[in-house]
This record gives C-alpha cells, sequence and structure tokens, in this order.
C-alpha cells in the first residue's frame, strides 16, 4: 500500500494535520494508522474540553499562538458543524497577596499575546459568580469556552472520510522497514512519501527508529477529575487558582462542562506506564523499569520541584482531601457533593534527558522524509488546528 501522506496517530493532532494536508492538496492519498478502534481513545478524549484562551505563556512560545488562534478556530468549528459549546467563560483567582504578581503577569502574557483578558475587582467578580472569592483582585476571560472534545474529534474524521482520507483502525505501528515503509501490527506494510508521526504517548519510540528523539523521552502523568452530584451547583463559572509558571501544571480547578455540570481537577499524578490508566490494565514491565527509573531520579534530585508535586499527588487519591483543595477557590462547598472519579487521561510529557527538565513548549523534529511531532502538550486540544497547519508549512512542505 502507498500513500503521499501516512500519519501515525488518531488523536486531534493527527486528525488535524490530515484535515489541514486534505483540504489544502485534495488530489493527494492520504492514510491515517490508529491502534485503537476509532479515534480519540486516549487524550484527545479524556481531556477538560476546555477551550482556553491563551494568557498563561510567555508571547515568544508557539503555545502563546497556537492557543488564542485555536480558540478562535476550534469555536468557528464548533458552530459551524453544530457541535456542543458552552461559553461558560473563566476567572483566576488569588489566595492572598503573594500570588498578585503572578496574576497580574498572567494579564500582562495575555494582552501580549492579543488575548482578551482584564484584571478585576472583588465586586466585578462578585457580579460574575458570588460564590467565587479571590483575594483584591482576579483575571477575567471572557473567551474561554467548553466542548465535547469526543464529539469534536468524531466530527473531524467524518469530514476527512467524507474528502476521501483512508483510515486503519485497531491496526498499530510495529517497526519501520526501510526508508518510509513501515510494518502495522497486522502485519501489512504501508509505503508512504512523508511519515508524520503523531503517536502521542508513543511518539518518542516511534521517532526513535527513525533516528529522532535521541534526547526526548515521554514521561506520562494521570490526570483525573471528580464530578459533582451535589444539591446546588458550586460556580456557573470555570474557575483556576494562580498557577505555578515554572511547571506546566495549572493547579486544582473548577470546571463547567460542555453540558453544564461541574467537575474538578485534574490530578497531576506520576503514572508508572504509559497507559497506566486503571489498575494493571496494558501494563508494561519495560516501560515501567525505565519510567520508575527517571520518575526515582526526578524525586532525589527533586527536579522542578518534582518531589513535593508527587508527594502531593499522592495525596489526591483520599476523595476529601482532593476536594477539599478547592475550597480555597469559592466561598461556600459541599466537599460531599464531590463523589465520583471521572474517566482518567494521561498526558504524554516529554522530558529532555540532557536538561532534566519537561519540556514546556511544542517539539517536532524531522527531515525530507518523516516528521516527529514529539511534544504536543497541553492546551494540545485547543491547538490542534494552527498547530497542524504549522506543522505542514514548516515540517511537511519545507524539508
Amino acid at each position: 500500500m502507498n500513500f503521499d501522506y501516512l500519519i501515525i496517530g488518531g488523536g486531534v493532532i493527527g486528525l488535524s494535520i490530515a484535515r489541514d494536508l486534505i483540504i489544502r492538496f485534495p488530489e493527494k492519498k492520504i492514510a491515517l494508522l490508529e491502534k485503537e478502534p476509532d479515534v480519540a481513545y486516549h487524550s484527545s478524549g479524556r481531556n477538560s474540553g476546555v477551550l482556553h484562551a491563551g494568557f498563561y505563556y510567555t508571547s515568544d512560545s508557539l503555545k502563546a499562538k497556537f492557543t488564542r488562534d485555536g480558540n478562535k478556530q476550534l469555536r468557528e468549528y464548533c458552530y459551524a458543524n453544530n457541535l456542543k459549546i458552552n461559553e461558560c467563560k473563566k476567572v483566576v483567582v488569588a489566595k492572598d497577596e503573594s500570588e498578585l504578581p503572578s496574576l497580574f503577569e498572567l494579564d500582562k502574557r495575555g494582552k501580549a499575546n492579543g488575548v482578551d483578558v482584564k484584571i478585576i475587582d472583588e465586586k466585578e467578580l462578585f457580579d460574575i459568580d458570588p460564590n467565587v472569592k479571590t483575594f483584591k483582585h482576579a483575571l477575567y476571560s471572557p473567551s474561554t469556552a467548553t466542548v465535547d472534545p469526543v464529539e469534536v474529534n468524531q466530527a473531524i474524521k467524518n469530514e476527512l472520510k467524507q474528502k476521501g482520507v483512508q483510515f486503519f483502525f485497531g491496526e498499530a505501528y510495529s517497526s519501520r522497514v526501510d526508508g518510509n515503509k513501515i510494518k502495522t501490527s497486522k502485519g501489512n506494510v504501508i509505503a508512504a512519501g512523508k511519515l508524520i508521526n503523531a503517536a502521542g504517548l508513543y511518539a518518542d519510540k516511534v521517532a526513535k527508529d527513525f533516528g529522532y528523539s535521541k534526547k526526548y523521552t515521554i514521561i506520562p502523568f494521570k490526570g483525573v477529575y471528580l464530578k459533582y452530584h451535589g444539591a446546588e451547583k458550586p460556580v456557573s463559572i470555570n474557575v483556576y487558582p494562580v498557577p505555578n509558571l515554572k511547571n506546566p501544571f495549572l493547579g486544582v480547578h473548577f470546571t463547567v462542562t460542555v453540558d453544564g455540570s461541574v467537575k474538578i481537577g485534574p490530578t497531576s499524578m506520576p503514572a508508572f506506564w504509559r497507559e497506566n490508566y486503571k489498575g494493571f490494565d496494558q501494563f508494561s514491565a519495560g516501560e515501567t523499569v525505565n519510567i520508575l527509573s527517571w520518575e526515582a531520579w526526578l524525586f532525589i534530585t527533586n527536579a522542578f520541584g518534582f518531589r513535593a508535586l508527587a508527594i502531593d499527588e499522592i495525596k489526591k487519591y483520599n476523595m476529601k482531601y482532593f476536594a477539599g483543595l478547592a475550597e480555597n477557590l469559592v466561598k461556600k462547598l459541599d466537599v460531599k457533593g464531590f463523589d465520583e472519579w471521572g474517566k482518567p487521561g494521561i498526558r504524554a510529557q516529554l522530558l529532555n534527558v540532557e536538561t532534566k527538565e519537561l519540556v514546556m513548549d511544542f517539539v517536532v523534529e524531522g527531515d525530507k522524509d518523516s516528521i516527529h511531532v514529539l511534544n504536543a502538550v497541553s492546551p494540545a486540544f485547543t491547538c490542534s488546528f494552527p498547530f497542524a497547519r504549522w506543522v505542514v508549512d514548516n515540517y511537511v512542505l519545507k524539508q
């Protein structure tokens, strides 16, 4: 089987790259290989569904531009295709004086990125949602919204099928034969003019077969939300704490989902193998040994505050403790109303093995034959459309 473009991975990044290619080159033969029975089985279908605005990131980062543009483009896509969207907006709140400098830094970044944000006071916050509390000031983001990530991925898949993209479901990348010829888990051999690796949790492993990802490895982090089933919804708007700007996690926060329900989370628990969702499902001894060795090293050296992060994340297995973390963001909260764990997701977080640092921005490597999306870290879902165009412009067409 021969194709002009072969994409490995049926998450939102792989789908968005296929979409950009087929729109530009409708005459090309494009195929997408996905090991699961359908698209969005992993982080693309297990994320919060939040369309982020783009104020967390410095203006010189790829994330800043892609998040701002992606928010607009995905919102337009949802409206054009009659997909569900909740224009619930968002506030970032401070707990005390020490967090105000970071809060104002987020406002500065947002304005530098061309994002609609503004600093509001406690009275203005009360008018938006009377139960949310802050210290003196909060950051208001009217362009933050929530969607159903699975519905969005399914819509893109259906669009691609109508445009002639061929899907190979239940068929995984197995090995590289030579050049851009690969073997699949079903024994099929597929050749492509250009191979695009968007394999998410396994992107580094595929890349190494092509001579890339030499200084990177993926460390998985498990994210879980707690769903609220109490009598009175605690918030009507997404509520986030001021984050630690030195790591990629945003802290425990309230999310108003596309159907109006409320959840808190996510956790950022170090996982022990790449698909460590539940129990020993998909357990891999080899992955566990490799990942644990890196996590042990990070714990001992306390790189980027990993030790405190890991200890605090373990505490979140206690439902009451986890829900209690959200109490700092509101005036009153029925902690017992958070009584059900949501579907866990795994963040494929890239680690630079030379600097021992988590990579905070997008990373792509490649040549004229193969392109490897090594780090499509959060908020990759929001960024997917403009990021895909950037990959095609800068790697698929220029290499």
